[in-house]
């Protein structure tokens, strides 16, 4: 069991190993945080934790663009997640590598990330500017019969997308295009299907790579099916690519 200790990035999405994180960080508490990774060597990575809220806020409520701007300011590392953050965030998340920390002449920064391990929520320490977590690295079994699982799943995913997209858009049609390992696949369905934070991070925390396929291949085709059914899919393009304030 490896334990590490990593800064903590809460956000009302879910990321997954391989997956890429472009994020605009604003507020202070985030600031410092990427104030201290810049600090990190270039040729050593610079990681932070990324975890799911499942309640709170990934900005605190009065911060600009907030619905009260005349409310005191809530400050700290942990505002918006009430006294024990740990109880507000998904215990399981993903390790983000920052390859790219832009500082902006307003002192924002511009950051691009990707997805790593997958790591267990131990503790949070909310003691210094930003957030920090003790983390348990998690690995990726491949479960029984997976190699299957993920055949079957792809195949569901390319009538998921042609139903989604009314088949007009380009989907994953060449083989060139399709991954091979299974854990691979399982993890670009899981970030590529209009599914909620809740489902997502269920498959996200599976116990292997064979159980989050069989679980995609139950919700792509009860999804294929209710899309199917329905008379129009207005604004779908609004949930494939989440936003984050920060």
């Amino acid at each position: 069991m490896t334990i590490v200790r990593l800064p903590l990035f809460p956000l009302n999405s879910v990321l997954f190993p391989g997956l890429v994180l472009p994020l605009n960080v604003f507020e202070e508490r985030y600031r410092a945080m990427m104030r201290e990774l810049l600090k990190t060597p270039e040729e050593e990575p610079r990681r932070f934790a990324v975890v799911a809220i499942r309640d709170g806020h990934e900005v605190a409520p009065s911060e600009p663009g907030m619905p009260d701007p005349t409310a005191v300011p809530e400050r700290g590392p942990a505002a918006g997640f009430g006294a024990d953050p740990a109880k507000a965030l998904h215990a399981v998340g993903c390790v983000a590598d920052a390859a790219t920390i832009r500082e902006r002449p307003d002192g924002t920064f511009e950051v691009l990330a990707t997805g790593t391990t997958r790591v267990r929520l131990l503790s949070v320490d909310a003691s210094g500017a930003f957030l920090t977590a003790e983390l348990e690295e998690l690995e990726e079994e491949p479960g029984d019969g997976a190699a299957t699982l993920a055949e079957g799943v792809l195949r569901a995913f390319r009538k998921y997308q042609k139903r989604l997209a009314g088949a007009r858009e380009r989907s994953l049609s060449t083989s060139g295009e399709l991954p091979d390992e299974p854990s691979v696949v399982s993890y670009l369905v899981a970030a590529a299907a209009m599914l909620d934070t809740p489902a997502k991070q269920r498959l996200l925390q599976a116990p292997d790579t064979a159980s989050r396929l069989r679980d995609e291949l139950k919700l792509l085709r009860a999804e294929t099916a209710i899309i199917r059914n329905l008379p129009s899919l207005p604004a779908a393009e609004l949930t494939r690519g989440p936003q984050s304030l920060n």
